[in-house]
């Protein structure tokens, strides 16, 4: 059965998953690039992102951001995770963070306020722009996985929709030793344990410490 999940999501100590000031120059705002410095340096981003040949390092950090992949037939993204531009597209110019081969390979849902055409990237990448709410972009993205996982891929404010909706079965976070003070605070005002979360796995790394949350019958749905 198809889950919905949140797979190597990084979060401060003190909770936030970006920095203040989102723009152009700071996509994770003032101070977000320091939550995933376990990340970049991992074959799994050198070889998926940056299209690095030689590859990047292999352990616990590397295996977690693995699993994140596994079994993936679409994924969900915030507007702010497609890029900074706000309100009415101006034009169809901007088609993301990542060139023309974006990392996904699968059908992305990115969630908007406002119709854009779907975008065909290179790779098996298409963006569908979904402007009727987050219920809707699970059903599309589900029903696109043909049964695989659908994964959520941020930012703070879509996250935390799913979660208070119910609608997330798996949240993979990455707890960075480093306190941003101010932003996007991933877990403001809710109350996991009362959605149902439980945390059933504990992993940690030299850099960060891996905690799987799961869903458990009795939360909201």
């Amino acid at each position: 059965m198809s889950k919905l999940r949140v797979a190597s999501f990084s979060i401060s100590l003190d909770g936030f998953g970006a920095g203040p000031g989102q723009n152009l120059e700071n996509p994770l705002g003032v101070g977000g690039m320091d939550l995933h410095q376990w990340f970049f340096p991992t074959n799994t981003f050198q070889t998926q992102v940056m299209k690095n040949p030689k590859g990047g390092t292999t352990g616990i950090d590397d295996q977690m951001a693995v699993r994140g992949f596994e079994n993936l037939g679409a994924w969900i993204l915030g507007r702010n995770m497609f890029g900074p531009i706000r309100g009415p597209w101006p034009n169809e110019d901007w088609k993301g963070w990542w060139g023309n081969n974006p990392p996904y390979h699968v059908p992305v849902f990115v969630l908007t306020h406002h119709a854009r055409p779907p975008l065909v990237m290179e790779g098996g990448t298409t963006f569908y722009f979904v402007t009727d709410g987050i219920e809707s972009a699970l059903r599309q993205a589900k029903e696109a996985a043909k049964g695989k996982d659908v994964r959520l891929g941020g930012g703070v404010s879509t996250i935390r929709q799913y979660l208070k909706a119910g609608l997330v079965d798996e949240l993979h976070l990455v707890i960075s030793p480093v306190l941003l003070g101010s932003g996007e605070n991933l877990m403001k005002d809710l109350d996991l344990k009362k959605l149902g979360y439980q945390c059933t796995e504990q992993i940690p790394s030299e850099k960060v410490t891996h905690v799987i949350l799961k869903k458990t019958q009795g939360g909201k749905s």
